[in-house]
């Protein structure tokens, strides 16, 4: 069985690698977050705490 030359694992790689960032860029970009949509509880509820020590 043959040896693969050098730059035909380069070129290799490449295709790898380049396929890998595209597939992370779509998984990225096509994500959407799912946003509530009652306007209702829209305040923020803060309870303020006095340390005493």
């Amino acid at each position: 069985m043959p040896q693969m030359a050098p730059i035909n694992w380069l070129s290799l790689f490449l295709l790898f690698f380049l396929i890998f960032i595209l597939f992370n860029m779509m998984n990225y970009f096509i994500y959407s977050p799912s946003m509530n949509k009652t306007k209702k509880n829209n305040k923020i509820i803060t309870n303020s705490m006095n340390w005493k020590w």
